[in-house]
């Protein structure tokens, strides 16, 4: 009696397991995806093979198969540039498209020493967690938190924490925006890497208070704005934004800056100068 009671249930599931599986093979045999074309390969050799994202894909071979099978455009690698655009195209045999080159920056210059903090913090090493608690511990509640959970997301190693603040380099940047959907306080914003001037600060509350806290913060005095020939500058409440297809790098807005906060990002944010 005890044997059938173990044989029974076992032979049900074994064959339940085996009708599963073979369903499972044939529902796999119909609706498989067949793709022998030989140019997803050759793709694939001329990416970088960073696996960035940036290209909107999950990587270099999802990028590579949709090129091929689904028709993506050929200029999304950011991290290849224009030579990689350039022999994508000449495998598919269309023309190139040109492309545009983004960034990532961090609108926050408040360096150690330059701005302060309301509270010690001893907890996790992490600026999610950090920001939990009363958004941080540094007195500017926009500021950058520095503990790194935008560089620990990039997969080019593009940014470093110095003085207490994210920096990216732009050059080694590949715009896939990782980072910017990392940070807690969204201060990193995604630029067009022709644009080299902006307002390192993300603090829009009044003059006074954010002198109060920051020597590097904007204080809404719209010098900049009264000062700019193309319209590229608008106040966001006291805070000055720079629009960056406006704008054309010509620095007169970096020169009145009373709290040098507007600067020109000429090779990376790194070559800051302190306030």
């Amino acid at each position: 009696m005890m044997i059938t009671n173990i044989i029974i249930p076992a032979s049900i599931i074994g064959g339940m397991g085996l009708l599963f599986g073979l369903g499972l093979a044939v529902v796999s045999k119909k609706f498989a995806v067949a793709s022998n074309d030989e140019r997803i390969e050759e793709i694939i050799d001329v990416l970088p093979g960073a696996n960035c994202a940036a290209c909107g894909y999950s990587g270099c071979v999802a990028y590579a198969t949709a090129v091929v099978n689904e028709g993506a455009k050929t200029n999304l690698c950011s991290v290849g540039k224009e030579a990689v655009t350039k022999k994508i195209s000449e495998i598919m045999g269309v023309n190139a498209e040109s492309t545009e080159k983004l960034t990532a920056r961090v609108m926050c210059a408040g360096f150690e020493g330059i701005t302060t903090h309301k509270y010690e913090y001893e907890g996790v090493s992490s600026c999610i967690a950090a920001s939990q608690l009363h958004a941080g511990h540094s007195a500017c509640r926009y500021g950058c938190l520095g503990f790194g959970d935008c560089a620990a997301v990039c997969p080019l190693n593009a940014i470093q924490i110095t003085r207490g603040i994210a920096m990216v380099i732009e050059p080694i940047c590949a715009g896939c925006g990782l980072c910017a959907e990392t940070c807690p306080k969204k201060i990193i914003k995604m630029m067009p890497a022709h644009n080299i001037t902006s307002v390192t600060c993300s603090n829009g509350d009044k003059g006074v208070a954010v002198r109060h806290i920051c020597s590097h913060g904007c204080i809404g005095c719209t010098r900049c704005v009264k000062v700019c020939e193309y319209g590229a500058i608008t106040m966001s409440g006291s805070l000055a934004v720079i629009d960056p297809y406006k704008c054309q790098n010509c620095g007169k807005c970096v020169e009145v800056c009373p709290e040098h906060t507007i600067e020109t990002i000429t090779f990376a944010p790194c070559d800051r100068k302190e306030a």
